[in-house]
């Protein structure tokens, strides 16, 4: 055991607040998941992985977030202003939040280039599968890249951002880091925090190797892959509850360092058991970036 494992035990141990939820597994199985995203063929299931739930304990990481980073727990938070009024604006989100976003992740990482590939609004109220890009939240755990799909989307992103050097670029450390925050319609100033579906996040340093499942992500045009996960009693869940729009969680869904940096931090959406009956849904927006290191 680390000593931050240590750490992390013993702040666990001074009673943390938790709350005890369903996370949605993946079952072990012999051939390769499958999962498309949007509606294969006739007599082609969406997805040939099944799921399993377990009930495990999710702690309130809010008053030890100084003791948690991403290159050791594989995830981290912060408060941060943003300027951006109205997150579904697709305009306002590329022209504000975009360059917000790159020189936070320059200061949280002491990365010394970022960029920003994608990004996907969730609200299960909204989300009209084949009409709109809004998604509903994810509820099984997943961690979004593999150890394969960190490069191979890396060059597909950068060339498509017309990048030069891309072999070069990939050669020296970086990661792949989601941005997580709370936003509403209910506009600026009266924006309501995350009651509903809140994002849970598993400790890198307590998921095992044998916990990650590769599985291909079938696109229209692309297969890509992503891992599943598999039960493990001594995955240790993470949260923050009521997360409002001036705060920030980072994710860490892949690095290309193999030296004891966190590389994949497992996260989910759960159905929190003390929210409200009548919680407005959820609504969240993901960013993913790649983060260069100094060479």
């Amino acid at each position: 055991m680390s000593l931050n494992n240590q750490v992390l035990d013993r702040l666990i141990s001074q009673e943390l607040p938790y709350v005890e939820a369903n996370l949605s597994y993946l079952v072990p199985m012999a051939e390769k998941p499958v999962n498309y995203t949007y509606e294969p063929p006739p007599g082609i299931p969406r997805t040939n992985a099944t799921y399993q739930t377990h009930k495990l304990p999710i702690y309130n990481a809010r008053s030890i977030s100084e003791n948690i980073s991403l290159d050791r727990e594989g995830f981290a938070f912060t408060g941060h202003n943003t300027n951006v009024r109205n997150f579904y604006d697709e305009d306002e989100v590329r022209r504000v939040y975009y360059p917000e976003a790159e020189q936070l992740l320059k200061e949280v990482t002491g990365g010394t280039k970022v960029v920003i590939f994608d990004h996907t609004l969730r609200n299960a109220s909204q989300s009209k599968p084949g009409e709109n890009n809004i998604k509903e939240p994810a509820l099984r755990v997943h961690n979004d890249f593999t150890a394969k799909s960190g490069y191979t989307r890396a060059h597909l992103e950068l060339a498509a951002q017309g990048i030069d050097d891309i072999d070069a670029l990939l050669k020296q450390r970086f990661a792949i880091i989601n941005v997580w925050r709370a936003m509403s319609t209910t506009g600026y100033a009266y924006a309501q925090p995350i009651q509903e579906s809140p994002l849970a996040v598993c400790d890198a340093q307590s998921i095992a190797l044998t916990d990650i499942v590769a599985g291909d992500l079938v696109y229209r045009d692309r297969v890509g892959e992503t891992y599943g996960i598999t039960y493990n009693a001594n995955h240790k869940w993470f949260y923050f509850p009521q997360m409002h729009r001036d705060e920030a969680l980072f994710i860490k869904c892949f690095d290309s360092a193999e030296d004891g940096h966190a590389r994949f931090a497992a996260h989910t959406a759960f159905k929190d058991p003390t929210s409200p009956a009548n919680a407005p849904p959820r609504e969240s927006i993901e960013l993913r970036t790649f983060v260069f290191y100094p060479a």
